[in-house]
């Protein structure tokens, strides 16, 4: 019993620990996020009407050895107003449209095509990118330094008429500097989201010319959705020899990050679901830095300036960089990385059906997607479901055929963990026969029952290690549905239209029936009342403990699970709907096997009788 007591303690520890996280810190975030959408819609209906004045465009002078200011100036300026206050080159893939902007070269008009920012059939796509002169600016730039008037913010470059970027038809700018440095550059861009941007630069003067190469990922504001524990949002990069750099937006204020010398990898800023990078050129050193500026326009800005390029005159040299912008589709950034370990040729050679282009590998590319700690589990995992995704057709299914094959894998251990509980429940009389002779004498008792134990060949805390095993398991599952734009938006069955996001429903409108939304504290919809009753039934499975506070425990905790659950994704819910139902079966075969009586309906049936003497 003593073992059981320790056991129950810390099952009530992590209830509570549970709920508090869900009272305190996730009910806040949704009402937090519902706010946030506010202020966006808000935000739109402003930024539709210009002011007066416009935007003011800067046009500072580039300083030597430093990345150029960026060169603009928000203002209360349209999205629309703004496309059309520069030439612009179309862009049209089958998942990206927009136009990159001859003003600076910029990548500053991106849409997603695939996605939209709701369920709903007509919502409008994602809009990634977005030009200097709006209030929601965000922007890649490329450009040069070391000379005057080399290509910067200001630069305006030439391009042939109606030229036009799709997989099959690449487009060339071309700019000639003061100096006699002629920079043709060559845009072209896959059927996913990556841009190659390949410059060559001939040098038509008398003298040598030296310059350096710079790029920038520049961003007025902040992500509205708050960012959680569970998930990196902000700066990212792989920098050579500093591996991983993960960085909250916050921590730029302060001061700079820089990372000097800095040989392969790339740099950016990530989303929960989407992302800008820049790839420098692989063979050159180059400097990185995060950092936010409070000249002009407040922004953040991820940048790099390469090490310095001789070029003879009448020499032409050739520079290439990449721009990832899009979704951080799981096939798609494993198919640009370079992963040499065994893991990553593993789970890369697993997962997807998106074709790729060869010969990009950037080095650990696949490490944009926050796998985090457990990623030996996540990915795996996520590999799995997207193998019974490509089965089924959706991904519901996928994580209940996940969870059969999760169990099948922990079923030796879970056989070990009830066939432990069906032995001590055999041993029960001997156990009380102890108690009574022992008394109060605790040590001769504990001695009395492990030598119990090892006469009846049971081990005590078997039935412990299936529920650690499950933890990691448990929240792999949730990092997966959580993190992976696979999931969003990925509908089920019925009312269930997206996996990652609460159950809609709610009981205390009746299931949509009352015209009003229920309190996020008190949201409770259909799924996680039908994994309540699962854990219900579960925990039914076993006599009622004959302490009055362990039977209180174990007739509450199902309720505290639902209400705790009510708010986290639905495809996770239905996960543990799942497992407990397959939970309830394995019990019962196994029990029967060793010829315990199965509880669950003598239970029952003692419920319905105190309640209905009550």
């Amino acid at each position: 019993m003593e073992n059981n007591r320790n056991y129950i303690v810390a099952i009530v520890l992590s209830v509570l620990i549970l709920f508090g996280w869900q009272y305190f810190y996730m009910g806040p975030r949704m009402e937090a996020q519902r706010q946030a959408e506010l202020a966006k819609q808000s935000a739109q209906d402003v930024a539709g009407k210009p002011d007066a004045n416009g935007s003011a465009a800067q046009t500072a002078a580039t300083p030597n050895g430093a990345v150029p200011p960026a060169g603009t100036t928000a203002g209360a300026v349209s999205r629309d107003a703004a496309l059309a206050a520069s030439g612009r080159v179309v862009i049209d893939t089958p998942d990206l449209s927009g136009s990159i902007n001859l003003r600076g070269a910029r990548f500053d008009d991106l849409k997603l095509k695939k996605y939209r920012e709701t369920v709903a059939k007509d919502s409008p796509i994602i809009t990634l990118l977005n030009p200097a002169e709006t209030a929601d600016g965000y922007f890649v730039e490329l450009g040069y330094i070391g000379g005057t008037a080399l290509p910067g913010p200001a630069t305006e470059w030439k391009a042939d008429a109606n030229a036009k970027l799709t997989p099959t038809t690449p487009v060339t700018l071309t700019y000639t500097s003061p100096e006699g440095l002629t920079f043709a550059r060559t845009i072209s861009v896959d059927t996913n989201y990556m841009f190659t941007i390949t410059d060559k630069v001939t040098n038509g003067g008398q003298q040598a010319a030296s310059i350096s190469g710079y790029g920038r990922v520049t961003r007025y504001k902040e992500p509205l959705e708050p960012s959680t524990y569970v998930l990196h949002e902000g700066f990212i990069g792989w920098l050579g020899s500093n591996g991983l750099v993960e960085e909250k937006y916050k921590a730029s204020k302060d001061k700079p990050l820089t990372y000097d010398r800095t040989t392969t990898g790339w740099l950016g800023m990530t989303d929960k679901y989407w992302a800008t990078t820049i790839i420098p050129p692989q063979a050159i050193d180059y400097d990185a830095r995060f950092t936010h500026f409070e000249d002009g326009t407040p922004r953040f800005q991820a940048d790099y300036k390469s090490g310095g390029i001789s070029i003879a005159p009448g020499e032409t040299k050739e520079l290439k960089n990449l721009v990832f912008a899009g979704a951080k589709e799981v096939p798609v950034v494993d198919g640009y990385a370079k992963d040499d370990s065994w893991f990553g040729r593993m789970t890369n050679g697993l997962i997807g059906t998106k074709t790729v282009e060869k010969g990009y590998d950037v080095p650990r590319f696949d490490l944009l997607i926050d796998w985090g700690w457990f990623y030996f589990f996540t990915k795996p995992m996520f590999a799995l479901m997207d193998f019974f995704f490509r089965y089924f057709g959706n991904f519901g299914l996928a994580i209940l055929a996940t969870t059969i094959v999760i169990k099948a894998l922990f079923f030796p251990l879970a056989s070990k963990q009830y066939a432990s509980m069906a032995n001590m429940k055999k041993i029960q009389p001997k156990m009380e026969e102890l108690k009574a002779k022992y008394g109060e004498d605790r040590m001769a008792l504990q001695q009395a029952t492990m030598q119990l134990y090892k006469e009846e060949k049971i081990n005590p805390v078997a039935g412990c290690w299936p529920v650690l095993l499950q933890i990691p398991v448990f929240f792999s599952l949730y990092k997966v549905i959580y993190v992976t734009i696979e999931m969003r938006q990925a509908p089920f069955f019925g009312w269930i239209k997206d996996l990652s996001a609460p159950d809609p429903t709610s009981i205390v409108n009746l299931f949509g029936l009352l015209p009003f939304d229920a309190p996020t504290i008190v949201h409770l919809g259909v799924w996680p009342i039908i994994m309540g009753i699962t854990m219900f039934l579960q925990m039914r499975m076993n006599p009622t403990p004959p302490d009055p506070a362990q039977a209180m425990i174990f007739t509450w905790m199902p309720v505290v699970f639902t209400f705790m659950l009510a708010s986290f994704p639905a495809g996770l819910v239905i996960y543990w709907a799942w497992n407990n139902t397959l939970s309830i079966i394995q019990q019962s075969i196994i029990m029967k096997r060793h010829g315990v009586k199965i509880e669950l309906f003598n239970n029952l049936k003692g419920l319905l009788k105190k309640r209905t003497k009550a």
